[in-house]
């Protein structure tokens, strides 16, 4: 009688668990990069200044309604460079109870102050754009 040495499991199934197990690795490494580059956006100085002068503005409230909140995927890039300055540029999905908007921010930090170039709100359905750096606009 001849005695037969059972294989392990992983003996029998390494040629597909282990690409699997690297496919798997790697696809999770890239899941926890975008979700904290969208995080860092979310965070960030002009993002938080650009939501809070949105749902401090009047005429985007009576748009959109109150509360203004962000939603969805940011788009655009923004860069830290201790030497040359740091500078944003990218669109933050707004809404609020009455209709959606996109946030549009454009600007540079020299030193420890930003300076923004464009600081919009667009509305989707009207395509009006409402300038959150024009002085004469706040509390309209």
């Amino acid at each position: 009688m001849e005695h037969q040495v059972k294989k392990s499991w992983f003996r029998r199934n390494w040629t597909w668990f282990v690409p699997t197990l690297g496919c798997g690795t790697i696809i999770i490494i890239f899941i926890i990069g975008i979700v904290g580059i969208f995080s860092l956006i979310s965070s960030s100085e002009p993002t938080q200044f650009a939501v809070q002068k949105a749902a401090e503005n009047q005429k985007i409230i009576t748009i959109l309604g109150k509360p203004i909140e962000k939603y969805g995927i940011p788009t655009g890039e923004m860069t830290y460079n201790s030497d040359s300055g740091s500078r944003v540029d990218f669109i933050i999905p707004i809404k609020g109870p009455r209709g959606k908007a996109s946030l549009v921010i454009k600007g540079r930090k020299e030193g420890d102050a930003w300076e923004y170039q464009k600081l919009y709100v667009l509305i989707k359905e009207t395509n009006e754009k409402i300038n959150l750096l024009d002085k004469n606009l706040e509390g309209i």
